[in-house]
């Protein structure tokens, strides 16, 4: 996915920094790769491919829907698929309706015919959230760059999204955060994890996603929780680190302004997969923001 650095460390932050998060050694958990089930009520149990678009998306869905009851629709990280999710969807879905899904370029689901970006991708959200949501109340739960996707699709969509939880989300300001805090006249393993990232920004990452700034926009005064790492991994990288997880930080604390009702908390044990470190913590915040949604 992306050249090598010289050290291993380095490579994990890189990917990291840039809501790659597919090329550090995680477990992929429980699978809901079983043929889907259709229930009485037109809606499925199970792993399916979806047409929206014209494109086949992959969907994982379980748990049993109640009406008016909030879905809990889980968003991956960038080099991630649904099947990274698979364990915190189970058990998720023991209380609650689950779904999850490939982004387009990304796991089981169809290539994009292009260059994406964050209204493109929404477009995509939006047809899908059609079939597997109705007319009910959602809360997107994302990490990293589903993080991020999430908080910006989140105030164009106010009438269906009642919630959200952000897990290590990439921060809104990525991309200058970095040009900031690693120089362009850095050499070494810090300088090729700039000129990888500012080129992952542009499009070059799986999804063929531009990832740009941008201001957070209220999503109105819905709950949202944001959760950011324990461990400083981003000190890695040499130099440069401590100024990476500065930035980091305020990232996250820039995600309140999507509501009067943020909160932000820190897993003090976690590296950047917070779901797969401290998955109980995880899941207590997207059970905490689903029991306020549905309110």
């Amino acid at each position: 996915m992306l050249p090598k650095i010289k050290t291993s460390a380095v490579i994990a932050v890189c990917c990291a920094v840039a809501g790659l998060t597919g090329c550090e050694d995680v477990t992929d958990g429980d699978s809901f790769a079983s043929p889907s089930a259709q229930k009485a009520d037109g809606l499925f149990s199970g792993t399916k491919k979806v047409d929206v678009g014209g494109k086949s998306v992959n969907v994982s869905c379980s748990g049993d829907p109640a009406k008016g009851k909030p879905v809990i629709v889980l968003l991956h990280g960038g080099g991630d698929g649904l099947d990274k999710m698979a364990a915190l969807q189970k058990t998720l879905s023991e209380k609650n309706r689950v779904c999850s899904y490939d982004r387009l370029g990304a796991g089981k689901s169809d290539q994009p015919d292009g260059p994406q970006n964050f209204a493109s991708g929404g477009k995509v959200l939006t047809g899908l959230l059609d079939q597997i949501a109705g007319d009910n109340p959602v809360v997107l739960a994302g990490h990293s760059l589903g993080g991020l996707i999430a908080a910006r699709y989140a105030p164009g969509h106010r009438d269906r999204i009642k919630g959200l939880v952000l897990m290590d989300a990439t921060p809104p300001t990525m991309v200058g955060d970095i040009s900031k805090a690693i120089p362009a006249s850095a050499k070494g393993p810090a300088a090729e994890l700039r000129a990888q990232n500012l080129a992952i920004f542009q499009g070059q990452n799986p999804e063929k996603l531009v990832i740009a700034d941008g201001k957070v926009r209220s999503a109105g005064k819905i709950p949202v929780e944001v959760i950011k790492h324990g461990k400083p991994y981003l000190a890695a990288v040499p130099t440069y680190g401590p100024r990476l997880e500065r930035a980091w930080s305020a990232g996250q604390r820039e995600w309140l302004a999507l509501s009067s009702r943020g909160k932000l908390s820190t897993a003090t044990k976690s590296g950047h997969y917070i779901y797969v470190d401290q998955p109980d913590f995880a899941v207590r915040a997207i059970q905490r923001v689903t029991a306020q949604a549905a309110r």
